[in-house]
């Protein structure tokens, strides 16, 4: 993979929509859930293959660190806003957004998928979450079509070899959307990397939903998500593993918070 920023890429002229903004040269366009639902479903069921991906503060802070995702995220086809950050610096640019989490898309893409005929994949997590979180999903849409559901351990850069098997499968699949269940930056420089392979297919890639959606991991309750709060709740039941993580965030939000109030 290239471990400079893609030349093509940046010298490209984007024909920003009315609701686009860029934030730290990332273009974020989808500013609602209804847009990102239209717009994935409609692609996926004209079997036009895209890229999706939520930006956040971690990611934000990641983008700086490695060459491979930020190219990544500056050919992807659609960017939303996660996390109140992020959707505040977006409507400080004059856009309406809010925040649109890769947890909160999957259920109700699924539900539109079954009810249009859309089959779905899905890669990662592990086993048994992957196989909870699908069973959830059915059992609300009963309809949905599961192409494809590998909960196999993905290499962080699969070799040319994998990556071309993988390919292989999702086409022969028949899936037309395929759910990336990696965690950050490995599942947005797979999907990277897969969309040039699988052309009909569209990779939206959404973290840790099935762990939510399987019930294996409890979300933060409703009333702090409507306060901005769920990271207080994330990082009071994994403080090892998040303190870093979010103090790196807050570093990356206070990089370009000048510029946003300036």
């Amino acid at each position: 993979m290239s471990e400079t920023i893609d030349s093509a890429i940046l010298s490209a002229t984007w024909a920003l929509p009315a609701s686009a903004v860029t934030i730290e040269g990332v273009r974020v366009n989808l500013p609602t859930h209804e847009e990102a639902i239209t717009q994935a479903l409609s692609r996926a069921a004209a079997g036009r293959g895209f890229t999706m991906y939520t930006l956040n503060l971690d990611h934000l802070a990641k983008l700086n660190t490695n060459l491979a995702f930020r190219n990544a995220y500056l050919r992807a086809d659609f960017v939303t806003a996660d996390g109140w950050p992020i959707a505040w610096l977006a409507r400080r640019q004059g856009g309406t957004f809010e925040r649109v989490c890769g947890a909160d898309l999957v259920a109700p893409l699924c539900a539109a998928a079954a009810a249009s005929g859309v089959p779905v994949a899905f890669l990662g997590p592990r086993p048994e979450t992957q196989a909870a979180g699908i069973a959830t999903l059915k059992a609300r849409s009963p309809a949905l079509e599961v192409a494809l559901a590998d909960a196999s351990d993905v290499a962080d850069d699969l070799d040319a070899a994998s990556l071309a098997a993988l390919a292989d499968r999702l086409n022969a699949s028949g899936a037309r959307i395929a759910f990336l269940c990696l965690g950050a930056p490995k599942q947005e420089k797979l999907a990277d990397r897969l969309a040039r392979m699988c052309p009909s297919i569209g990779f939206i890639c959404v973290g840790a939903a099935l762990d939510f959606i399987s019930g294996r991991t409890p979300r933060a309750p409703d009333w702090l998500q409507r306060r901005n709060l769920e990271w207080v709740w994330r990082l009071s039941r994994e403080p090892r593993r998040l303190a870093w993580r979010y103090w790196l965030s807050a570093l990356a939000f206070a990089r370009v918070l000048p510029g946003a109030v300036g």
